[in-house]
């Protein structure tokens, strides 16, 4: 590990005035995906009849948190490096119903031709040894000013309810005991996490069954309105149920 740097105070007001300029672009490049992102979301409505997303939160690191991952990573200390480096300055975490919606989620915001995909880590298909899942994205924007265009890197965080539920509670406890949990207290969070992953299988399965359900109930009523239509005369519902059932 690389030796900590020296680091004074006059050294540290002037970076952290510079670390505020600098991070008006995270915030310009988290307004512009939220915008993205809200787009989708009502363009997957008016088209699907649904919304795959629940919740959407975003945030801008402060000058003090990113210091302090700087100072801890053992960066040297200049905006340049910073910027390689953490890229988890702006962060948006999107909750989604199931499953099948991160991927769907994903693959539409990958798919935008203004963004570059620098990072995807599954901790959904691999979840971390205490149990936390989620679907990282790694996305660069750029954000055009008024005299250059900055490209800008975002993290996106996908995750279920259940998800998003253990992870906000696991996150308290650890910050309850100073990132010292007793190990009893660890394997019932893994033993949780768990549990939360077999409450989304079960709950994705009953979601495609409801799905099929609703494309049955959808192509009979749309036969039926045809046959009606069709022929302008209207018949007994049950003359019009072996009609139904040749054509499904």
């Amino acid at each position: 590990m690389a030796a900590k740097p020296e680091w004074n105070i006059e050294q540290i007001k002037l970076l952290k005035t510079e670390l505020t300029r600098f991070m008006m672009s995270y915030k310009f490049a988290l307004d512009e995906l939220n915008t993205k992102i809200d787009i989708l979301k009502q363009e997957f409505h008016y088209i699907h009849d649904y919304n795959p997303i629940e919740h959407v939160k975003s945030r801008v690191k402060s000058p003090e948190s990113i210091l302090k991952k700087v100072y801890k990573k053992g960066y040297p200390l200049s905006l340049n490096v910073i910027k390689e480096n953490i890229k988890d300055i702006a962060g948006i975490r999107i909750t989604c119903s199931f499953i099948s919606d991160i991927y769907e989620l994903s693959n539409m915001l990958q798919n935008q031709q203004d963004l570059k995909v620098i990072e995807v880590k599954d901790y959904i298909k691999h979840p971390k040894p205490n149990g936390y899942q989620s679907l990282h994205l790694v996305l660069q924007i750029p954000i055009f000013m008024s005299d250059r265009v900055e490209e800008v890197c975002v993290e996106v965080q996908i995750r279920t309810i259940a998800m998003d539920f253990w992870a906000s509670l696991e996150h308290k406890i650890y910050y309850k005991y100073n990132q010292t949990v007793p190990q009893h207290l660890v394997d019932e969070l893994k033993e949780a996490a768990e549990s939360a992953a077999k409450l989304d299988k079960k709950m994705e399965g009953i979601h495609r069954e409801v799905n099929k359900l609703k494309e049955v109930t959808s192509n009979e009523s749309h036969i039926k309105e045809l046959f009606i239509d069709n022929e302008r005369f209207d018949l007994p519902y049950e003359l019009l149920t072996p009609f139904m059932k040749n054509n499904s």
